[in-house]
This record gives C-alpha cells, sequence and structure tokens, in this order.
C-alpha cells in the first residue's frame, strides 16, 4: 500500500490516527506502521480501508491513480473498449452490421 496515500485520505477526512484505528477496528500502532510503510495490511483490512474512504484498493496500492473508477461517468461509445484487430474481417462486419441493428432496434423505442 501506497502510506502517503492512506495518510492524505486520513487527513482529508480529518482523522486522527486513533479515530481512523478505531473506526477500521483496528489498533492505532498497526495504524501507524502502515502510514510508515513498515507494515502492509492484510486483503480484509485493504478492503476496509478502501470503503471507509470510498477508494479502491488499486488506488490504495498505487496501480491507479483513479480513486475510485466507478465513480467516473463512461462514454456512450463501446467502440474504444472493444478490440477487434484479432478477429478476421468478416467477424467485424458481422459486428458492425449487429451493432447497427441493435442502434436501429433501441432508437424506435
Amino acid at each position: 500500500m501506497k502510506s502517503e496515500r492512506l495518510i492524505q485520505l486520513r487527513k482529508e477526512y480529518k482523522l486522527t490516527q486513533q479515530q481512523l484505528a478505531s473506526k477500521l477496528k483496528i489498533t492505532r500502532s498497526a495504524l501507524s506502521l502502515y502510514e510508515l510503510g513498515k507494515r502492509y495490511p492484510d486483503t480484509k483490512i485493504l478492503s476496509g480501508i478502501a470503503s471507509f474512504f470510498n477508494v479502491s484498493a488499486d488506488y490504495l496500492i498505487g496501480i491507479s491513480d483513479i480513486r475510485n473508477p466507478y465513480d467516473q461517468e463512461f462514454p456512450k461509445k463501446a467502440s474504444h473498449i472493444i478490440d477487434v484487430s484479432i478477429l478476421p474481417d468478416e467477424a467485424i462486419k458481422q459486428a458492425e452490421e449487429y451493432i447497427e441493428f441493435l442502434k436501429q432496434k433501441y432508437s424506435k423505442k
């Protein structure tokens, strides 16, 4: 876990180490060790921290800089997330035709 992120979140919530430790049902010394980077929480505690601060575990451990990807608005277009490069041309054409079919079907409602 990136200790500086935990410290930053705790300070944003204006909590002391003792207050946060109590809310997480851990000892203040354990929290202090997490903040110093000398100890890492197990998955249950990491999940509790993430839930309490409404951030992802990926954010806490430094995999992502997005605090909570579920709070992000997703674009209406799915084309940027569908990788069709491995499909043969015929399959890509069928997928495009099906998408067009769906657009026409649901635009009538």
